[in-house]
């Protein structure tokens, strides 16, 4: 289960960023602007730190593409090529936020290059809106399946331990100190929960690579990344639950008198 949420909320964010780094905005370059100023602007435009990528469309290529979009030849019919050179800034995810990509637009409109500048900004909104929505619904149920993993693991050790309550207090009459009684039970759960773990990523493995072939754009089997973060998280989580589980667990029965074992 933890394996799973983990999967989910890490990959949710890479998801987001696939569709932030979709939005482009848009450079309508003026007609006089000649081909080595273009290419200053493209190489200027490279070392940004918003730019993921440029893409240059001359306005003969253009006009082909609606051309070809519309089914008839517009240039001919008009007399002349409407349209403009155009740069696509394709944005970082970090970058696309409306305050930010309100800020590139008004910075290269004063542009001395730039005869227009377009985004949609109602699409840049509605990304941001929505992702903020998802990732805090996506966060309050893995927490709260999350709670009730731990809630489960925590209730079958303190069970596995209460069975044991006879020998902790027999243990404890004949002198064994409280570290040497809960060190044997914390080792055991321990090795337990790593059992568990190792085989919760067996399950966890063969879950991504049937979800991996279904949904081929996630690349889950090539986010090595990802896989090590979720990877080491089961094991620490097991790691810890255990250890703090088991430690509070036999804390609790060292604590008790002899009379109140049979409650």
């Amino acid at each position: 289960m933890v394996g799973i949420l983990g999967l989910v909320l890490l990959k949710s964010g890479s998801v987001a960023n696939q569709l932030k780094e979709e939005v482009a905005v848009t450079l309508f370059l003026k007609d006089d602007v000649e081909k080595a100023q273009i290419e200053t602007l493209r190489e200027s435009l490279m070392t940004e730190d918003f730019t993921r990528e440029i893409v240059f469309l001359s306005k003969e290529e253009a006009a082909k593409f609606y051309s070809k979009d519309l089914g008839e030849d517009f240039v001919s019919y008009l007399g002349t090529n409407p349209l403009k050179n155009s740069i696509d800034i394709y944005l970082k995810a970090d970058f696309v936020a409306p305050e930010k990509v309100q800020e590139i637009s008004d910075r290269f409109q004063k542009n001395a290059f730039v005869f227009e500048v377009s985004y949609n900004d109602l699409l840049v909104n509605s990304l941001t809106t929505n992702i903020q929505k998802i990732s805090f619904w996506l966060l309050v149920v893995c927490g709260f399946f999350g709670l009730i993993a731990i809630l489960l693991i925590n209730s079958s050790i303190r069970l596995s331990i209460y069975s044991k309550r006879f020998n902790i207090k027999t243990m404890q009459m004949v002198g064994a100190t409280k570290g040497f009684i809960r060190k044997p039970f914390i080792w055991n759960s321990i090795r337990l929960g790593i059992v568990g773990a190792l085989l919760a990523l067996i399950g966890l493995a063969t879950s991504i690579y049937f979800i991996d072939q279904e949904i081929t754009t996630l690349e889950l089997l090539k986010d090595y990344l990802t896989l090590s973060y979720i990877g080491g998280g089961v094991i620490i989580m097991a790691f810890l639950i255990t250890w703090l589980s088991t430690f509070f667990a036999t804390q609790r029965f060292l604590n008790l008198k002899t009379d109140e074992l049979y409650y």
